[in-house]
């Protein structure tokens, strides 16, 4: 189990906040800690993965309980 630094709730945030925060929570992390972003937006999985590929840090885990997403990301660099 992946036990994260920091949390950030995204519920109730829209496109392109979620992602906003998540890069506002990784600029505060040391390299190889863990965010976890709980998002509501059904656009935050596809914006997720997109961010993780461009900024090239970790999308780890994807989980979604009803509407809410769970993200957990290392910062890599």
């Amino acid at each position: 189990m992946i036990y994260p630094d920091k949390r950030i709730d995204c519920i109730g945030l829209f496109c392109p906040m979620p992602i906003v925060k998540t890069r506002e929570a990784i600029r505060e992390l040391a390299v190889e800690q863990v965010v976890e972003m709980l998002s509501d937006d059904p656009a935050s999985e596809a914006d997720m993965k997109s961010w993780s590929r461009r900024t090239g840090h970790e999308l780890l885990e994807i989980t979604r309980d009803g509407a809410v997403y769970r993200f957990l990301v290392r910062k890599t660099h």
